[in-house]
């Protein structure tokens, strides 16, 4: 095979990594603030709930999680599981990095002083003014670095797809070299993982930059 071959090929295989990367993102931080605020009910049992929700999802492997989401409904209910490895694979990664957004926005609000919430009731100030205008933007600057982390973590974990044979890049890059008898695909993947990291954590960093008033 030649260079401009496993590029190509690779490049589409980049694209996929680039689709679960994103739709992971896009599914699993608003869910993770749901997740978090119901972590801090009121209601016991709501509590516990996603507090076992969390230690379950973060104290089991996530290969294990998305092999449970893929052959679960099979295995479960006799459900027809063609044409839904792709749908597993999101579903298992938003539902993993959830767990870990919930609790990194849990620690950003503890963090945030009593005395904030007692200033703006003062200023008249409703609770929705006082979560979006003077508490979210603090713990947005406060949790940008776990974030950061976590989203680092999402670009080398896509590569866990190929559990369910999915031909994402790290899944192509083990076929060609196999065909191939080389590990120079393994350095082209290593390579693409290094960029598509090294581009998230220079937003990432333009970011915060963004959320640094005090510069």
């Amino acid at each position: 095979m030649s260079w401009s071959t496993m590029l190509l090929t690779m490049g589409g295989g980049m694209l996929r990594t680039c689709a679960i990367f994103f739709l992971t993102l896009l599914f699993s931080m608003p869910l993770g603030m749901i997740v978090m605020l119901l972590r801090r009910s009121r209601i016991p049992v709501v509590q516990w709930i996603m507090k076992i929700y969390i230690a379950v999802m973060r104290g089991t492997p996530l290969m294990l999680q998305l092999l449970a989401w893929y052959f679960g409904p099979y295995y479960l209910f006799g459900w027809s599981i063609r044409g839904y490895r792709f749908t597993a694979i999101i579903i298992g990664f938003s539902m993993n990095y959830a767990a870990y957004f919930a609790e990194i926005y849990r620690a950003g609000i503890e963090a945030i002083p009593d005395g904030q919430y007692e200033a703006a009731d003062v200023l008249g100030y409703s609770k929705a003014q006082t979560f979006f205008k003077i508490i979210l933007p603090q713990v947005i600057k406060t949790i940008l670095p776990a974030v950061t982390n976590e989203v680092i973590t999402l670009v080398k974990d896509t590569s866990l797809a190929f559990a369910l044979a999915y031909n994402e890049m790290f899944a192509l890059a083990k076929q060609i070299a196999a065909s191939q008898t080389s590990f120079t695909p393994y350095i082209v993947a290593g390579v693409f993982y290094f960029i598509a990291n090294y581009v998230v954590a220079f937003v990432m960093e333009r970011i915060e930059k963004a959320f640094d008033y005090y510069r």
